[in-house]
């Protein structure tokens, strides 16, 4: 299922940061891949918290599916508060399987998203996508509720960048997402100031 981008209002292919000073810890210092963002609400995963002590391997095993090829310290991420026992594979556009949802952005297909087992088994087996990331749970927003916290101090989105989400540690995403907007993470505030 293609999932079109023609509204700049969405903010789909995006990463979506969180502001000091959100106010929900669950988001502190979050980085979330937008996935589906329109009229009806908006879903995404968060791509810098790992999952206490879980790699892709353990939840291989724990689903029968065999771990062959896959790197034994990629660890699976806390996708979100939402359903933390759903499974999802962010990925690269070079994979598309059974219920694969292409997540476009302006310029075009950014990621994959599936969340089914199949794509496990092709990682496993060397035939997934090029660069993935495992994540149990996902951040979500009813219509109209992302679209008025954006209005509100708490978040800002840039570009979706595949290095920033596939080869950036966990821990250095949220600071270089920053970064790449010209930011120092030192000198942000959660206070909000008067002019």
């Amino acid at each position: 299922m293609d999932v079109p981008v023609t509204d700049p209002r969405f903010l789909v292919g995006q990463l979506l940061l969180s502001m000091p000073g959100i106010g929900d810890d669950r988001f502190d210092r979050a980085v979330i891949a937008m996935c589906v963002h329109d009229d009806d609400g908006a879903l995404g995963v968060m791509i810098n918290r790992p999952h206490e002590a879980m790699t892709v391997r353990d939840l291989m095993q724990q689903l029968d599916v065999p771990a062959g090829m896959t790197p034994p310290t990629a660890r699976v991420m806390s996708g979100g508060p939402v359903e933390p026992g759903r499974g999802f594979v962010l990925h690269t556009p070079d994979y598309a399987g059974q219920g694969t949802i292409t997540v476009g952005s302006l310029g075009g297909p950014r990621w994959g998203l599936t969340s089914t087992i199949d794509v496990l088994r092709a990682i496993g087996e060397g035939k997934g996508p090029r660069r993935w990331l495992v994540a149990l749970g996902y951040t979500g927003w009813g219509a109209g509720q992302l679209d008025a916290e954006l209005l509100r101090h708490g978040w800002h989105s840039l570009d979706g960048s595949d290095d920033l989400v596939f080869a950036t540690p966990p821990d250095a995403r949220w600071p270089r997402a920053f970064a790449q907007l010209g930011i120092d993470v030192g000198h942000l505030s959660a206070v909000a100031g008067r002019a």
